[in-house]
């Protein structure tokens, strides 16, 4: 096989991601030639948090038009930060087996959340976790956080901040599980849509390398990304609503669970649904469960976003 070219941002979390998927394809075919291609996004070059920027992929926009000009052959994304809608000559190839998707805590004292002191400064890069910190902690100052996972970490330990909450897989993948102090339950704290599964993009047209990458795909992982990002594509309320999605399956059965958790922008109200299924059904699962929530008024709570939204952004 010719030499493939694998596109990347250039963080080490990014970088340790493409490892995962060259040491998979190389396990399956040990004789394919991949050279990693760092390139850099939008997202990498702003400082602004995540929900102050109204755009869609702004870690992977650049990317993947590498692939679509041929630059590169195929890149690795993180799955929450592919919009929900690709372009028609990009196709989703591969998703490998999914991390843990929980939410944790870090701070310098391994408190968890419960136990750290009324003003203390929690940093987060994203208003689904910061309002379910408040719902649980009004007593907490939540305030927005840039910066990779490493320099997050050390704005915490540095007293910056006084805890962060992160993605416990990133952590998992660059070996700093030693900061958690503690892991959020996916049922309590609903993560985001996609969190802890990666995916592999490239062209529609590049049949052969859309054989050997489905070669390293995981089923169960791949059902429940369509679950929830079917619920995505279908909510009402834009992009930037924050909406808390995970899919579960279960062993050894053909039953798919989503579980949805949307809140109102002060967290005095919080709509909580379930559809289950059939896991070859996750696109209908996921399409249902945003039908029932878009009956429940989401586009009215997306509207009080919109308005909370510039609230956050005069604490920029």
């Amino acid at each position: 096989m010719a030499k493939l070219r694998i596109g990347t941002r250039g963080s080490n979390l990014a970088v340790k991601q493409t490892e995962l998927v060259v040491a998979a394809l190389l396990k399956i075919e040990p004789s394919i030639d991949l050279r990693l291609v760092k390139i850099k996004t939008k997202g990498d070059v702003e400082n602004r948090p995540l929900f102050a920027m109204d755009e869609k992929g702004i870690f992977e926009k650049e990317i993947d038009q590498a692939v679509i000009h041929r630059d590169i052959d195929f890149a690795v994304h993180s799955l929450k930060d592919i919009p929900s809608e690709l372009p028609e000559d990009l196709v989703i190839a591969s998703i490998p087996k999914r991390a843990k998707p929980n939410d944790v805590l870090v701070n310098s004292h391994k408190l968890p959340l419960k136990d750290l002191p009324a003003g203390s400064i929690v940093g987060t890069s994203s208003l689904r976790r910061a309002i379910q910190v408040l719902r649980l902690r009004s007593d907490l100052d939540v305030r927005p956080i840039r910066g990779n996972v490493e320099t997050r970490i050390k704005k915490t330990l540095n007293g910056e901040y006084d805890a962060i909450i992160l993605a416990e897989a990133g952590l998992n993948r660059l070996s700093m599980q030693a900061n958690i102090s503690e892991r959020f339950p996916i049922r309590s704290f609903v993560p985001a849509p996609g969190q802890g599964i990666m995916a592999v993009t490239c062209r529609s047209d590049n049949l052969s390398l859309i054989s050997t990458l489905k070669r390293i795909e995981d089923h169960e992982s791949r059902q429940q990304a369509m679950a929830e990002r079917s619920l995505t594509q279908n909510i009402q309320g834009g992009c930037r609503f924050p909406v808390g999605a995970i899919a579960t399956t279960k062993p050894n059965t053909n039953e798919l669970s989503l579980h949805a958790s949307v809140f109102s922008s002060d967290g005095s109200k919080n709509i909580r649904l379930k559809e289950t299924g059939s896991i070859a059904d996750a696109i209908k699962i996921g399409n249902k469960l945003a039908h029932r929530l878009n009956q429940m008024g989401v586009e009215k709570l997306a509207t009080e976003w919109r308005n909370a939204i510039r609230h956050w952004n005069r604490r920029l």
